[in-house]
């Protein structure tokens, strides 16, 4: 996917410009135009040279806050739904927003919906960069029809849904995290102190040490003389990453590599089986045409491969086939999705039973990730013990040798 720099003429006439990742550039000017009616100038943006992308590295920035975003969308559903003015509604919801990125973005749709610019146009001007498209998308499509209450009410359980699934991962995460750190620090501590004072006592009695104490020693002195090599060589591994991620090759390369991993393999497809139905099932009750609705869907995909491939098949839905076929010949989504997704076109409730199958795979999601990090545990556990074991063997039995020999 290639990035475009380009200017365009908003539907109040105000001159914008900003950048766009598409497959091509026509896919980038269509995305242009879902926003903005007139596309001036268009212009692919030269991949940088390493050491370029290395300077460009983003550091820290304003992130969306998940769990006031969903409140926010809560926020405009219930007020809008009481009847009040939408530039009264925005206002009400400025005043009392606690999150300052949202807070400072809210302020600014205020004054532009009180001049009479469109909620949608603003959000997409103010936001862009820190809203999901799919927020963007919804709200402009309740806006076109009439139904802005009913579309943040949608956004509002869609994006709770998600933060949901996010804290659970991250809470099941917290303990098996935490072991592993506290398994590091104990290891550099033998390495660093405890080994050390034994090393120094063998010394004294100018003993003849086995070969598993000598390893150890050999392995303790590392960690005390070379740990700035190990640190610069990890610091060199995880650059080389990032700097491959960053290529066009690299980052594909590395998605389909996430999907053939043993236990994160399967939880990678089935993040992607959830996010495909969750988000088609949101923009299809939105009311976006098949095409439009793919397209976003491509675009907030988290593994880049699938991303890349269900971007593809619009081109295949354009010339008439089914979303379950095109889904089907692209075979980068589980079979079950796809099974359903056909049934749901043939029934014409694609929208409802695309929801239904986001439910199937967010409760599998939810069991592979638990499952996954139940069996992490005791991995880490039993790691640590060898690594315990083999400490206190090869001082112990240099120790009885020592002993043996006075």
């Amino acid at each position: 996917m290639a990035t475009y720099k380009y200017s365009a003429v908003s539907k109040d006439g105000k001159k914008v410009s900003g950048v766009i990742e598409g497959f091509s550039e026509l896919d980038a000017v269509t995305k242009i135009k879902e926003t903005y009616s007139i596309v001036l100038q268009i212009k692919e943006v030269q991949e940088k040279g390493k050491a370029a992308e290395l300077l460009s590295l983003e550091i820290g920035g304003n992130k969306l806050n998940d769990k006031a975003f969903t409140l926010m969308c809560s926020q405009f559903s219930v007020i809008l739904k009481s009847g009040i003015p939408i530039t009264r509604t925005v206002e009400l919801i400025a005043d009392k927003m606690t999150d300052k990125p949202l807070k400072r973005i809210l302020g600014q749709v205020a004054k532009d919906v009180e001049a009479g610019r469109s909620l949608s146009a603003s959000f997409a001007e103010r936001g862009g960069k820190l809203f999901p498209v799919t927020f963007l998308e919804t709200i402009q499509a309740g806006e076109e029809s009439g139904t802005l209450d009913t579309a943040f009410d949608s956004a509002s359980k869609h994006y709770a849904k998600q933060t949901k699934m996010k804290g659970k991962v991250k809470g099941a995460m917290i303990y098996p995290a935490f072991v592993l750190f506290v398994a590091i620090v104990v290891v550099v501590v033998l390495m660093v102190k405890v080994v050390p004072t034994f090393t120094a006592i063998f010394d004294e009695y100018d003993a003849e040490l086995p070969g598993i104490t000598k390893l150890l020693i050999a392995i303790s002195d590392f960690f005390q003389n070379s740990w700035m090599i190990l640190l610069a060589l990890v610091a060199v591994v995880v650059l080389g990453f990032k700097l491959y991620g960053n290529t066009e090759s690299g980052r594909l390369n590395l998605a389909k590599l996430q999907l053939k991993l043993p236990v994160l393999g399967n939880i990678g497809n089935l993040n992607a089986a959830s996010q495909f139905a969750n988000t088609m099932a949101m923009m299809l009750n939105a009311g976006l045409p098949m095409t439009k609705a793919v397209t976003i869907t491509s675009r907030v995909l988290s593994n880049y491969f699938i991303s890349q491939e269900v971007g593809k098949i619009t081109a295949k839905i354009e010339e008439g086939h089914t979303l379950g076929k095109s889904l089907r010949d692209s075979g980068c989504l589980p079979d079950i999705l796809i099974d359903m997704t056909s049934v749901g076109e043939e029934s014409g409730e694609l929208a409802s039973t695309l929801g239904m199958t986001a439910e199937y795979y967010d409760n599998e999601l939810e069991q592979a990730t638990a499952d996954a990090l139940a069996k992490l545990e005791p991995a880490i556990m039993v790691v640590l013990a060898v690594v315990a074991g083999f400490i206190v063997l090869a001082i112990y039995i240099a120790m009885f040798n020592m002993y043996g020999a006075m």
